[in-house]
């Protein structure tokens, strides 16, 4: 049984791993997940040829194959790309909690959408909770899909009337079994009062996923990875995808399924913003700790649940600790309070089994945007912006968009609308663009004066006169230069120490440590630096980061 925690979780996810393993690759991050490291997904060739379909879905996480999954089984003709594996982006670092009880609270959702939408939301979050049951049990996955009791906990800072009055939100917004107690049933400490939910649910989310994956392909879906989309052309009959190798594919509809869309360059990202959230895995006696989801009203909040690891242990996965993307590089300080908060209340802990994070796009007025490219794109849909609860955003946004994408009609489809304007959240969105702004401030900061004391496997901000230039040194102590311009808005990315990449603090852009994307809305690869800066590094340069230089795969000394 793996033991993962710091190095070592760090050492399996950089792991050469080939198909067949028992671990699937992430190419989002180094560090692993508890999911990454218990599960086999399938695996596919990359796209060599130009391709006709009818729907071409670009993303292969939870959003592109339940997508998939439904167009497949109306008789659609599908085609997914994917830059990495199946699921290796952000999907492969969610907690998987199914529940229909959104972060942002009852009473600021009907302040800012009214009962009727809050109603209306809330339905569609109990419905994909219901689809991903029906999908577990029609396709026979074993994926520990489990109906359990969600419970809200009252925040250090909210006054002791705050649940009563949460408690009547949620009647209203449909939860009628929903109740307060005294506190949590059954747990090893006092949680004090609560709002408890019933028939909420959990998964292995990996195992689901690969189920469906499956399923799609015995529907005659076809799936490429490692094929990198360089633009997605919008048209009245048949929008395009084109990929860095030069294919094209050309279908009736486009679905951007990629976390942070890179379909379009600005209206979502002004109404989102992105966040790094982390997560630790505590090993446990099996059966120590009730299954159950577990969350309060602290801003960041924390969020528990359960899942099982092998006959002797249960994993206790603990997350929250957020923070704006690219602005924070603290992470092992945000593992550690993880931990001490776990193991004050949770005395059965026996080690920290793993540490991971992951990426959420909050949008401003607390509803996932699904629908219609909002630039006017024809024929291309999006999903983003699932705050924190991509499991049953990412399920409701594959039966809304299959529905969309061979012209149905679906009653969410106002709803989670992307051009839709939220005057009650216009507050939340001018703070969040705010900080936006003060982040463009970082082309005016020193940075490091030197490339000499980068350590091996690190990155640090170098400026070059005007510039800054984004430079990592290898295990083999080969230099890495980059611009650390992002190539969505031109902010300065800043290292993440953590999952070795460099984060765009705008818009949440991310790169490898290469420079290149990994995450959207980015398209291209960091640029190159020019002759003149390689040659002031006075060390070994990787010749492909320079402009006009070879971009073979050597070394050049200086």
């Amino acid at each position: 049984m793996p033991i993962l925690s710091g190095n070592g979780a760090s050492a399996r996810a950089e792991r050469d791993i080939k198909p067949g393993d028992a671990n699937m690759r992430s190419d989002s991050g180094r560090t692993v997940s508890v999911w990454m490291d218990s599960t086999k997904m399938p695996t596919f060739a990359p796209l060599e040829e130009d391709l006709s379909c009818d729907v071409c879905i670009v993303g292969a996480g939870i959003v592109g194959l339940t997508t998939a999954y439904h167009l497949v089984r109306g008789g659609a003709d599908v085609v997914i790309l994917d830059d990495g594996p199946v699921c290796g982006g952000e999907t492969s670092r969610t907690t998987a909690h199914l529940t229909a009880v959104l972060d942002d609270r009852f009473q600021w959702l009907e302040h800012v959408h009214g009962e009727a939408k809050v109603r209306e939301s809330t339905a569609s979050h109990l419905s994909a909770i219901n689809r991903i049951e029906s999908i577990v049990r029609e396709e026979g996955i074993a994926c520990e899909f489990e109906r359990v009791p969600g419970y809200l906990l009252l925040g250090k800072s909210d006054a002791p009337d705050f649940l009563d009055r949460e408690l009547e939100a949620a009647k209203r917004a449909g939860l009628s079994d929903a109740r307060k107690l005294a506190r949590i049933p059954d747990l090893a400490w006092d949680s004090g009062p609560c709002l408890e939910f019933p028939l909420q649910a959990q998964f292995h989310p990996l195992k689901y996923l690969a189920g469906v994956t499956r399923a799609i392909v015995r529907g005659g879906g076809r799936i490429f990875t490692g094929t990198h989309v360089d633009s997605i052309e919008g048209r009245p009959r048949r929008p395009q995808v084109k990929t860095r190798d030069k294919n094209v594919v050309t279908a009736n509809a486009v679905i951007v399924a990629t976390n942070s869309p890179i379909s379009d360059y600005v209206v979502t990202h002004v109404k989102m913003a992105p966040y790094r959230t982390y997560v630790i895995g505590a090993l446990i006696p099996r059966g120590a700790v009730p299954p159950s989801l577990v969350w309060d009203t602290d801003d960041p909040y924390i969020y528990v649940r359960t899942t099982p690891l092998d006959d002797s242990h249960d994993v206790l996965i603990v997350g929250g600790e957020d923070h704006k993307t690219g602005q924070k590089d603290d992470a092992p300080d945000r593992f550690r309070r993880l931990e001490e908060w776990t193991r004050r209340r949770y005395p059965m802990v026996r080690s920290i089994a793993y540490e991971w994070s992951g990426q959420v796009m909050e949008p401003a007025d607390g509803f996932a945007m699904i629908g219609p490219n909002p630039d006017g794109a024809e024929n291309v849909y999006l999903a983003t912006a699932d705050s924190g609860q991509g499991m049953t955003h990412g399920t409701i946004a594959g039966m809304l968009l299959a529905d969309l994408a061979v012209g149905k009609s679906n009653p969410w489809a106002e709803l989670y609308d992307p051009r839709r304007k939220s005057l009650g959240a216009i507050k939340e969105m001018v703070r969040e663009n705010l900080n936006v702004a003060v982040q463009y401030g970082d082309w005016m900061t020193p940075g490091e004066s030197s490339f000499d004391d980068i350590p091996r496997g690190e990155g640090r901000l170098v400026r070059m006169g005007a510039h800054k230039v984004a430079a990592y040194r290898d295990d083999k102590g080969l230099l890495h230069l980059r611009d650390a311009t992002c190539t969505h808005l031109r902010c300065i990315v800043d290292w993440n120490s953590t999952e070795r990449s460099w984060d765009c603090p705008c818009h949440g852009s991310r790169f490898d440590p290469e420079g290149r994307v990994l995450n959207g809305p980015a398209l291209a690869d960091l640029a190159p630096v020019n002759a003149e800066v390689a040659d002031r590094a006075g060390t070994e340069v990787h010749a492909a980061d320079v402009k006009g230089r070879s971009r073979e795969r050597t070394q050049e000394k200086r």
